[in-house]
């Protein structure tokens, strides 16, 4: 359904219609002009040619000495989607079963069910502000559970896990011999401190990349830190499917490092307070909902409501949002993505919560 109301949302635009769409996770923001310039320099230099499948050692080296690790646990993706698609495709090709808590990013699921493996949905709610219950966890583990998936910060919540949640939570996996796949892609613009999977000594799997700290989202630029036996897989599998990221993307993407902390500090700021307008409205409308830690999303409730109709009837009004069944079994959420200037997010905030006093 998430991927329905995103194709009616552009046909409706493509006939006329003017949609505020909050309904997928883009940042409205442009690229920074330093990173649009790299990539045309790069270009205009030849930097056009086959590379790398691993990606451009300059890049890996740089991203190592950021996160405190080796070039070669480092392999560039073509979004960070790649890297989760690949490091699942490794880990479950030949079965077994994986673990994410719910709600969750739509493609987690969707890319276990086409390997033909097992996801263990581990549901939270908001009564206990998305807080993942440890005894179900270890529950639904088993001999063939391989993966755990958390998202910190999460897509659809912006909840940041609780530190000691997720200490438990890596122990649980440690002493089951099971890796986690940590999706971080909105940590370093998250509006709270979040623990990396990286601050643990066990051995697990990060996965980000350039797409929401850059506002890089078509750029298709991410990057998997895993230990250099699972690298030399993705690698591998990057050469026999896309070759390589390009070269002068990989190029902007340096570039993008070196104003990584003025960058990230003023998206930080622009989503904090369109968070904080959202959490307003909302408030005043009795919308039930957990106070975002991250960009870029809100997960209100509404109590009785059927949230497919209410996301494609809402369309008609102008404005597309994400049903919550998108993400799992949430039909009483919808998803709010704050990815649209100040004024047009002003409106649509108020048409929605319009759209449910009806």
């Amino acid at each position: 359904m998430l991927y329905e109301i995103n194709e009616k949302a552009i046909k409706l635009q493509n006939q006329g219609k003017k949609i505020t769409k909050l309904n997928i996770g883009d940042p409205d923001l442009a690229t920074p002009s330093e990173i649009v310039e790299a990539a045309y320099v790069a270009l205009k230099k030849g930097r056009t040619k086959y590379a790398s499948a691993f990606g451009e050692q300059t890049l890996r080296e740089k991203l190592g000495s950021i996160h405190g690790v080796s070039a070669d646990n480092i392999v560039i993706t073509p979004g960070s989607k790649w890297g989760i698609f690949s490091t699942m495709y490794l880990m479950l090709k030949n079965g077994g079963n994986v673990v994410i808590p719910t709600p969750y990013w739509t493609a987690y699921g969707l890319t276990a069910l086409n390997l033909g493996a097992e996801a263990r949905l581990l549901k939270t709610d908001l009564n206990s502000n998305w807080r993942v219950d440890l005894e179900a966890l270890e529950e639904l583990i088993d001999n063939k559970t391989r993966l755990i998936i958390l998202n910190n910060p999460s897509n659809p919540t912006s909840k940041v896990m609780d530190e000691k949640v997720v200490d438990v939570i890596v122990k649980i996996a440690h002493e089951n011999n099971i890796m986690i796949l940590s999706d971080e892609v909105y940590s370093k613009i998250s509006f709270v401190d979040t623990k990396s999977i990286l601050d643990y000594d066990s051995d697990n799997i990060l996965v980000t990349g350039f797409s929401k700290m850059f506002t890089m989202t078509g750029w298709r630029i991410g990057y998997v830190i895993a230990n250099e036996k699972l690298i030399s897989k993705i690698g591998k599998l990057n050469q026999i499917t896309f070759s390589n990221v390009p070269v002068f993307i990989q190029d902007a993407a340096l570039v993008a490092l070196d104003i990584e902390e003025k960058l990230t500090s003023e998206i930080r700021e622009i989503y904090f307070n369109r968070a904080k307008m959202a959490s307003q409205i909302l408030s005043e409308a009795k919308l039930e909902f957990s106070k975002p830690d991250a960009p870029f999303y809100v997960f209100p409730r509404v109590k009785g409501l059927d949230s497919e109709k209410f996301a494609l009837d809402l369309l008609d009004d102008g404005v597309a949002v994400a049903p919550g069944t998108s993400f799992g079994d949430y039909r009483e959420h919808f998803r709010i993505s704050l990815t649209a200037p100040d004024n047009d997010l002003r409106e649509a905030l108020l048409q929605i919560c319009k759209a449910v006093s009806n």
